[in-house]
């Protein structure tokens, strides 16, 4: 089973689909800026996407109204590509950044995004259920250093280990 999805729905499974506590969803988020491709800039890592490098999440609309969510990380260790396919729906208010996301069934898990460049929607933070799950995204591959010590020093104040962060190779070998 991949990686990803098994991670999501044993998430979903412990019943963690909220945000955690002191970390508030944007508002005036606007899911149709949102959609399209971010690349992984930074993460705090994880089991389910250990070993990978060149992550990126592409997200698009369904028919049913969900978004499709289909990411991907290569793997240089067993030299491919791992990918994953799910839907993500708002938790509550759809202005609201705070939806949660499925790879598996009806199991989901949270997604927050908490911070986000509002004039052109470059970049984003996102948490999961805990602040043992934070990514920094990017709509482009590589994100100047300045914006991203800013991030890291904002994803710091609000309790997130930055020490265990750690960035997201996207350079092509």
């Amino acid at each position: 089973m991949k990686r990803f999805m098994l991670a999501l729905m044993l998430l979903a499974l412990a019943g963690c689909t909220g945000t955690p506590e002191g970390i508030v969803a944007v508002d005036r988020f606007d899911l149709k800026r949102y959609l399209g491709t971010w690349y992984e800039i930074a993460r705090i890592d994880n089991w389910f996407e250990r070993g990978t490098e060149q992550v990126s999440a592409d997200y698009s609309m369904k028919e049913d109204g969900k978004v499709r969510v289909f990411n991907k990380g290569y793997s240089p260790e067993q030299k491919k590509w791992k990918t994953a396919e799910g839907k993500a729906m708002f938790a509550g208010d759809p202005t609201v950044g705070a939806l949660k996301v499925s790879f598996f069934g009806p199991f989901y898990g949270g997604y927050t995004v908490f911070d986000l460049d509002r004039n052109n929607y470059a970049w984003a933070m996102v948490a999961g259920n805990s602040r043992s799950y934070l990514w920094i995204l990017s709509r482009t591959p590589q994100m100047d250093k300045a914006v991203l010590a800013r991030l890291l020093a904002e994803a710091e104040s609000k309790g997130f280990d930055t020490l265990k962060v750690m960035r997201t190779r996207q350079e092509l070998h």
